[in-house]
């Protein structure tokens, strides 16, 4: 990954909708250069998506709680069942498997304080391998950066 390939990254992170002409006049490089490049990146899984950026509360899920969360038994199984509830789990954004005191970090979504109640009782408290969980209610996102930089 050279230069430009950092400079395509950069431009895509922040709007991923530029044709490839914008994208070369942004990045100084030629058109089909850009394409050449960016489907390369696409197909080595550089870029794993283009997606768009929602605002929960403009969906109604004005409540973000981050959880940590310790299992009973690391058996793979039973983490590997753990991984698929929180990928099938509506309410679940993103879930991290960490080091350290917690086996998960999970950031929840939901609409309010009764909403998240539902969800610790139908997804937490009914998985017989859930130890122990900690939840924060966020009260300000200071920094959401989606990119990274390169």
């Amino acid at each position: 990954m050279d230069d430009l390939d950092r400079r395509i990254l950069t431009a895509l992170q922040t709007d991923n909708r530029l044709s490839f002409a914008e994208l070369a006049e942004l990045v100084g490089s030629s058109a089909a250069s850009c394409m050449r490049r960016v489907n390369k990146l696409r197909a080595e899984g550089v870029i794993v998506a283009d997606i768009s950026l929602v605002d929960p509360k403009a969906l109604g899920k004005s409540l973000t709680v981050v959880l940590t969360v310790e299992l009973d038994r690391e058996r793979l199984d039973l983490v590997d069942d753990f991984k698929r509830a929180m990928r099938a789990a509506k309410e679940v954004t993103q879930c991290y498997m960490v080091t350290g005191d917690a086996d998960f970090v999970l950031i929840v979504g939901v609409e309010d304080v009764e909403a998240f109640d539902v969800f610790v009782k139908t997804k937490l408290y009914t998985n017989p391998n859930v130890r122990k969980f900690k939840s924060m209610i966020t009260l300000d996102r200071v920094k959401f950066e989606p990119r990274i930089k390169v």
